[in-house]
């Protein structure tokens, strides 16, 4: 009798749990029995190890050979258990030393003649291992880098499984042939991308990206971006068709700051587990961008699919922005499941195989015309539609949806002389994210000692007693609280605004400008003084009374 173990990770979502892989041996008629809650594509794993431990030279026990993956209540899915299956049949039949085996964490998928192939969620997996005490761990040779994100972790990349056998044995390691020496394609890099996903879905591709100075005119509303990425706050574009509600929001994640290196080990194990992670970038160091379209289901949206939910738009926008545009032509049950995830920072989707929860810390960036033509309000008009029917178009995006964004923004059509002065003095998206760098610093700086970062994060009882206004300067959010034009979240985000708003200034602490602007922002009704966040090359307005167009609704 011959026996031996090894190590594999399950993915649930996007977190792991860690699985041991056991061979036991027995005299008996030859047969392969593997137990222990597998699907389809892992029981289709022993035709794949059989082919594999032949084509790589070795021998093939012919005996009772049972394969066991403890603990056996956890389901356990995908060809990722492929090399430690093969290894502990090695290690029983003898082959290998079972000992060399044992505190092994290996992952990766076995083509018929031997070859490693990558899978997807290496990085989650690999944090699992290192959160369980394991210190070594075999990933296929393709995302050998991306394994070594995470720190205290010796890897070993292999291509094969001759390469790793000769390696554990002591033995002279065999080389193996590269396509991409060659010039040639990979085929084994297709293991790491979900059909249909595209290879950088959500994910900034290249160097350039969309520059705030593309932008015309609209002052208030691009005010209103960089307040929002200052402090982390969900934004909702109203206005007429080409009035560049969609520019505007394709530039936010341009202005929020790089990701730091907690932050990207998150993005990078989301996109990892989704297949959306590009090959030859291990690491996912700028925000990500997803803007899924307006017939978006809920599973696309906040991640669901058959057997375990899979992640979502709002998980692969986590510390990104998640843009919907045409908003008010979305299901308003699917809008409705953003509520949630705004408020926890996580999705917990549950299904009949099992519960997962995934991160979803997003910035929501919402875009809607004012009525089903869209030329509602505008200068010149055209209008046909009947009131009912706008009341009911804008009665999509729910007042519970609306409480939790902070800005609402009206974009009004661009005047001529704007649109020819295109370039002339409009500040770029650089100039506008050095000012949001220093704001979110200058708010880091005061929060330090708590569990938050953005202004956005902060509790509203922790602003009314920890962090102080100027005097007085909150009296006109307590009378809209009593008149009813305000809820107590309301008040909440409104303070949250107008700490923005100073850190964008400079100041230490709001004035009633800064809590004014951020009330007209909220309930669409003009009031006090002008403020300005610093700057030049575009002036700092106040937001229009035009606001109050979707203020109420």
């Amino acid at each position: 009798m011959g026996f031996a173990r090894t190590c594999s990770v399950a993915l649930v979502g996007v977190e792991g749990v860690v699985v041991e892989v056991q061979a036991d041996l027995e005299p008996g008629v030859a047969a392969f029995t593997l137990v222990g809650l597998p699907d389809k594509s892992l029981i289709e794993s022993r035709e794949r190890v059989r082919a594999a431990v032949v084509n790589s030279g070795a021998e093939w026990p012919q005996k009772k050979l049972t394969v066991g993956l403890s603990p056996a209540s956890v389901p356990k899915g995908g060809s990722g258990f492929d090399l430690a299956v093969a290894c502990a049949v090695l290690g029983a039949a003898e082959r290998l030393d079972p000992r060399e085996l044992t505190d092994l964490m290996m992952i990766g998928e076995l083509g018929l003649d031997g070859r490693v192939r990558p899978v997807r969620g290496v990085l989650p997996a690999v944090l699992a291992a290192a959160d369980a005490g394991y210190r070594q761990v075999v990933v296929p040779e393709q995302t050998a880098a991306e394994a070594s994100l995470v720190p205290g972790i010796s890897v070993l990349g292999v291509r094969s499984l001759r390469q790793l056998i000769a390696v554990l044995a002591d033995e002279p390691v065999p080389d193996e042939e590269d396509p991409r020496e060659e010039g040639r394609p990979d085929p084994l890099l297709a293991g790491l991308v979900v059909p249909g996903t595209g290879v950088s879905a959500g994910l900034p591709t290249g160097d350039h990206t969309p520059d705030l100075a593309d932008v015309a005119g609209q002052h208030s509303a691009r005010r209103a971006l960089e307040v929002a990425a200052a402090g982390r706050h969900h934004i909702f574009f109203k206005g007429p068709p080409g009035a560049g509600k969609t520019m505007l929001a394709e530039r936010l994640p341009g202005l929020l700051p790089p990701l730091s290196s907690k932050e990207a080990l998150e993005v990078t194990a989301v996109h990892s587990v989704a297949g959306t992670l590009p090959p030859g970038a291990p690491l996912v160091l700028r925000p990500p961008y997803c803007a899924p379209h307006h017939s978006a289901t809920m599973a696309s949206l906040v991640g669901g699919g058959t057997g375990l939910p899979r992640p979502g738009a709002v998980s692969l926008a986590h510390h990104g922005v998640l843009f919907v545009d045409e908003a008010a032509e979305c299901s308003p049950r699917v809008l409705d499941a953003l509520r949630q995830p705004l408020e926890s920072g996580h999705v917990v989707v549950a299904r009949a195989a099992g519960m997962m929860r995934m991160p979803a810390r997003f910035l929501l960036a919402l875009a809607a015309n004012p009525c089903p033509c869209g030329r509602h309000g505008t200068t010149g008009g055209g209008c046909e539609c009947r009131p009912s029917s706008i009341r009911r178009y804008r009665a999509r995006l729910s007042g519970p949806l609306m409480d939790r964004v902070d800005l609402r923004i009206a974009v009004e059509p661009v005047a001529r002389s704007e649109l020819v002065a295109l370039g002339r003095g409009a500040e770029t998206t650089a100039a506008v994210a050095e000012r949001v760098l220093a704001a979110r610093e200058r708010a880091e700086a005061r929060l330090a000692g708590t569990p938050w970062q953005t202004n956005s994060q902060v509790p509203g009882h922790e602003l009314r007693t920890r962090w102080q206004v100027h005097p007085g300067a909150l009296a006109p959010a307590e009378r809209d609280l009593e008149c009813g034009l305000l809820t107590a979240r309301g008040l909440d985000r409104v303070l949250r605004v107008a700490w923005t708003a100073a850190d964008l200034s400079g100041r230490d602490r709001p004035t009633l400008d800064d809590v004014n602007w951020a009330l007209e922002l909220r309930t669409g009704v003009r009031r006090g003084a002008a403020t300005a966040t610093g700057g030049s090359g575009s002036t700092r307005k106040t937001a229009k009374a035009a606001t109050s167009s979707h203020g109420q609704a």
